[in-house]
């Protein structure tokens, strides 16, 4: 007879309203995105690529965040690290890499931005800068418009903890609050913003800083795919019922240095990495499926010959596709009548 903890653990998915092919669809979409930032470090190394920000360690909070929301409907607002967010979203890895190969098809810029500044109209992605949080303030513009369209749809907006120092961030909250738009407010809190430790730049949480501007304030496991789903989807309810925005702060692990610029270990020692790679949640997430009887070795070789597979078409695509003109340099940066010299 099964115990009673094996009986809630068979169940968790099930309890969130999540059918075995979704929690599927969720883990292929963490290996996915695992695979192409792994390759995207090698191609830079072999000087394919001139850099690359990595987000392995963060992957299975971002597909659960992005599982649920309504991916046909929110807008999104990712920084540079959500390759799994926007992989799950929609964007491809044929997009991704003609964006890390600087390639004039490039959806996010053109070929004109650093990687990692994600944006495409067809799937609401809206276009970041490169100063960090200036992204919350333009989500909560999109709630804001929302509220006044009285359309029903939520934005959602990812940034470090690191940044959340940053005045952008208070004064979105700030106006967030006293409005209560429909925004969902993720911090992935990684524990390092570039080389400096989370304990010495944050007094305090980063979720308890919500207490200030009205609204709730959530601390969760962000290597736990489905408590980030629940917690998640309760926000995005929230928002939709007129409740206002919720702060969120996802606990994770950067796995990886901070870039391919970054050598981590003059910061951190093996032993800490090594530690937290045992708590990753890719790896966890398998183990849960595996658990299940969803997931066997077999189904995990062929998905990893999948990604392979798809990944190696989108590199040689990207590597041959033409870089921008010159003479299309201010292309999509202002408005025809601007270019004209119109009003």
């Amino acid at each position: 007879m099964e115990s009673q903890d094996t009986v809630k653990t068979i169940n968790r998915h099930k309890q969130l309203g999540l059918s075995d092919g979704q929690v599927i669809d969720m883990y292929r979409y963490m290996l996915l995105a695992r695979k192409y930032d792994e390759r995207s470090l090698l191609l830079q190394r072999a000087g394919k690529i001139n850099f690359h920000v990595s987000g392995i360690g963060q992957e299975a909070g971002q597909v659960a965040a992005a599982f649920a929301l309504d991916r046909q409907n929110d807008y999104f607002l990712p920084y540079y690290r959500d390759y799994a967010f926007v992989l799950s979203v929609g964007m491809t890895t044929r997009e991704l890499m003609l964006s890390v190969f600087a390639k004039a098809e490039d959806p996010n810029s053109g070929g004109r931005q650093m990687p990692g500044h994600f944006g495409s109209k067809r799937l609401r992605i809206v276009t970041g800068s490169s100063p960090v949080t200036t992204q919350v303030p333009h989500a909560v513009g999109f709630a804001l418009a929302a509220k006044m369209q009285k359309k029903k749809f939520v934005s959602f907006v990812t940034f470090g903890e690191g940044s959340s120092n940053q005045g952008d961030f208070h004064e979105a909250c700030n106006f967030a609050g006293v409005n209560k738009l429909p925004v969902i407010i993720m911090c992935q809190n990684n524990q390092y913003a570039i080389s400096i430790p989370a304990h010495k730049q944050l007094g305090g949480m980063v979720s308890d800083r919500a207490l200030g501007y009205g609204f709730p304030g959530v601390r969760v496991d962000g290597n736990d795919p489905l408590e980030v789903y629940r917690v998640v989807k309760e926000a995005r309810e929230r928002a939709l019922a007129g409740e206002g925005p919720t702060l969120i702060e996802a606990m994770m692990y950067r796995l990886s240095p901070h870039s391919t610029s970054d050598n981590d270990l003059a910061y951190r020692t093996k032993e800490e990495v090594d530690e937290n790679w045992k708590k990753d949640g890719v790896a966890g997430f398998r183990n849960y499926l595996i658990g299940l009887g969803l997931w066997s070795d077999e189904q995990e070789q062929d998905l990893i010959a999948e990604c392979n597979l798809e990944l190696k078409a989108a590199i040689e695509y990207a590597d041959n596709a033409p870089f921008p003109k010159p003479e299309d340099t201010l292309l999509h940066v202002y408005s025809d009548s601007d270019l004209k010299g119109g009003a």
